[in-house]
């Protein structure tokens, strides 16, 4: 008799820790799956969805202990080639599982194996009987109370979804009586909202801005990474929608990345102001169906726009045209846990392998994407000058040495917020810390309220009346009194509740509004913040970063940093460049209109070289030295780096293995690689447990990814790998 062929397999990943997929045979019934479809799988003592990477005509293990495929979840490719392919990649060079790659690049419901249809959303309402009762008139029903209260506080409706967060009980009983009542009704929403029929004018273009949008235009149907670098207000905005007009003529989707969150609803509102496509919205205060639709909806080719955070990067598209990533200089494009990838290096990617332009815009570029003009990789678009005749702001340093200051405020600079204020101008308040206090300590004893779990002190947040700890969440109420000498207790150093209080002691009859990730917490708040303050409704802004990142408001003539000290000292080499972006990017909030703007930066580092080049030359001028320094000390973009972390619950553990690390990696005697290290991180110890790093540096990128595959395949088997948790961070945005 002829042998009979081998089965064919499927090659499945599943998201595990585990790198590389696993075979399992076809389903009992059925086509073979195809690759880029999920399946559902056991696997140990589980039921997990997978997705297909593969199919192949043996196993490395004998027939009667692969396991078969229990069900089928997609008929087609949920994921097709060339966005499969990525991800591929971007597992191999980031050296994370490949399971837990597709896993961060599908919502959550298709994780969850849910049928991959978009349905709408179904949103529910008060009706106007529903508006004007009381809730506490259902006094026999206490959880159609709680529903309608909900409801009543979200008059555009609320998903199922929503309701249910924070909630120990299902609402549905509940919904379905206030519905029958006719308190409530129920809408079904589509995905994505339609087109306007209306748009406004578009403004009248430079010939900066009109050159850019050539350039950008005439590189479609083809990969090209353009830089576009334009000062704070000039117009890049505008380029953008300009860009993606062709776009959508062609018939062709366009993907918008943005850092933050905080930056998503002005600019989506612009956007669908002025363009004639559904917009899809990808970021992580959506709902799991409002991401299902809006994913499914790009995927379709429904949307002709997708806009999102970082993990857009990975939204699948019908018709690939082209990709923009705003404020491509942010750290926050770099995901920090987990599978610690970069979005903007990975739509650079996208872009060349799937032949669509991507344009990288700031006003402050990052020094890797400056270094890649700089080798003719990138090609640098220039936006000189604020559009509609603005003029750039004039820029100023404070030295408060030996200045009184009143809660962080100096008299100059209390001085300059009357003068704006008096002419009608609004106020902007920078302070990258939040709470009310950095510290709390005894005058007496010397105390200070420390977290048991971190090597950091505890921020008193006034108006929750709690400690907090910024690094691992700890919370704890605040003491009366020093523990341990039972003296009154003061705060040390200012964060944005204590300047907010301040600015209501100094200039009471100005509304003030602070905006930071502690005010902005429910949904809605930051897009109702920010439209009070464009509406004029508050005339002094304080704030984090929230505040400093591509937000227009044009009333706002004077921008102060309040303390520009926190980023001139740093073992991260990256400090200074962040700082520079920082001034410059809060600077540019000033002075947007027709009205001249004044910057203020408050310093006892007056006389600082980054101060002077800025004030000097403006970012460029701080970029070629900052460059020049990068090169002679061969750090990136003159070189490539990967960090290795370890924690354990004690001190010695990490390095001890860290050090077996080190010295296999000499063992294996690759070239070109060398090992800064171990030591402590900067932070040793976090959220209880104990923190150490080494640092793998080479010239050449190549070098590094050679040495890591081998390096990191023999880590796992260390003495020391079972006592500690471990990770590689391929290119780290942050060395703390």
């Amino acid at each position: 008799m002829p042998s009979s062929s081998p089965p064919t397999i499927v090659q499945v990943a599943v998201p595990t820790p585990l790198h590389g997929h696993f075979d399992y045979l076809p389903p009992a019934q059925g086509p073979l799956p195809p690759v880029g479809a999920r399946v559902r799988v056991p696997f140990g003592r589980r039921r997990i969805v997978g997705l297909v990477v593969g199919h192949g005509q043996g196993s490395a293990l004998p027939n009667a202990r692969l396991k078969r495929i229990e069900a089928v979840l997609d008929e087609t490719p949920l994921l097709d080639a060339p966005l499969l392919n990525l991800l591929r990649w971007a597992a191999d060079y980031y050296h994370h599982p490949l399971g837990e790659v597709i896993s961060a690049a599908l919502p959550q419901t298709l994780r969850q194996g849910k049928l991959a249809i978009a349905r709408g959303i179904e949103r529910y309402h008060v009706t106007e009987s529903g508006r004007t009762i009381a809730p506490d008139g259902l006094t026999r029903a206490p959880r159609q109370a709680s529903v309608l209260r909900r409801l009543q506080a979200n008059p555009e409706g609320i998903t199922l979804e929503q309701l249910r967060e924070g909630q120990d009980t299902d609402p549905r009983a509940a919904l379905r009586a206030l519905i029958d009542k006719g308190l409530v009704e129920r809408h079904h929403r589509p995905c994505l909202e339609p087109p306007r029929d209306e748009r406004p004018d578009a403004p009248a273009l430079n010939a900066a801005q009109q050159a850019a949008i050539s350039s950008i235009t005439e590189s479609l149907g083809g990969f090209t990474c353009h830089l576009l670098e334009g000062v704070t207000g000039s117009g890049k905005t505008e380029v953008y929608l300009h860009a993606i007009e062709q776009v959508l003529e062609r018939g062709l989707q366009s993907l918008v990345l943005v850092p933050e969150i905080a930056l998503t609803p002005q600019l989506l509102e612009r956007f669908r102001q002025r363009l004639a496509t559904p917009i899809a919205v990808l970021h992580s205060s959506l709902s799991d169906g409002e991401r299902h639709c809006a994913w499914l909806s790009a995927r379709s080719g429904e949307a002709g726009v997708i806009i999102g955070t970082r993990s857009a990067v990975f939204a699948p598209w019908a018709r690939p045209g082209l990709i923009i990533v705003d404020e491509e200089h942010d750290a926050s494009l770099k995901q920090q846990e987990g599978f610690r990838y970069h979005a903007r290096d990975l739509a650079v990617m996208r872009g060349h392998r799937e032949a669509v332009p991507v344009v990288l815009g700031s006003a402050t570029p990052s020094l890797e994407s400056l270094g890649n003009v700089e080798r003719g990789q990138y090609r640098r678009i220039e936006l000189p000058a604020r559009a509609g005749g603005a003029v750039a702001p004039r820029l100023k340093v404070l030295d408060v040495r030996q200045q009184f200051m009143d809660e962080g405020l100096s008299t100059a600079l209390l001085d300059a917020m009357q003068r704006h204020l008096d002419a009608d101008g609004q106020v902007l308040l920078f302070l990258n810390r939040r709470g009310f206090s950095p510290a709390l300590i005894c005058h007496d004893c010397g105390w200070v309220a420390d977290c048991h779990r971190c090597d950091a002190r505890m921020t008193w947040h006034a108006c929750a009346r709690l400690l907090r700890c910024h690094h691992c969440g700890h919370e704890t109420g605040l003491p009366a009194r020093c523990p341990s000498c039972g003296s009154p207790l003061a705060p040390r150093g200012q964060g944005t509740e204590r300047i907010e209080q301040a600015l209501h002691k100094h200039f009471p009859q100005y509304p003030a509004i602070r905006i930071d990730r502690d005010s902005t917490r429910r949904k809605g708040s930051l897009e109702s913040a920010l439209a009070g303050v464009r509406e004029g409704r508050y005339r002094i802004l304080v704030g984090t970063q929230m505040l400093a990142k591509g937000h227009d408001f044009p009333n706002v003539t004077l921008a102060a940093i309040l303390d520009a000290d926190q980023g001139l000292f740093s073992v991260d080499f990256r400090a200074v460049e962040r700082l520079a972006q920082t001034i410059i990017q809060v600077a540019g909030r000033s002075g947007r209109a027709l009205r001249a703007g004044e910057v203020l930066i408050q310093t006892h580092q007056p006389d600082h070289p980054l101060l002077s080049s800025l004030l000097g030359g403006g970012y460029r001028a701080f970029a070629r030295t900052a460059l020049a320094e990068r090169r002679e000390a061969t750090l990136p973009p003159y070189a490539s780096l990967a960090l290795l972390r370890a924690e354990a619950v004690d001190a010695q553990t990490p390095l001890a293995f860290l050090e077996q690390a080190r010295d296999h990696l000499q063992t294996l005697s690759l070239p070109g690689i060398h090992p800064w290290g171990p030591a402590p991180a900067p932070m040793e110890r976090r959220a209880g447990r104990y923190r150490a790093h080494l640092l793998l540096h080479a010239p050449r990128r190549q070098d590094l990814q050679r040495a890591l595959g081998p390096w990191l395949t023999e880590l796992a088997r260390l003495p020391g790998a079972r006592q500690v948790r471990w990770s590689i961070d391929v290119d780290p945005a942050d060395l703390t």
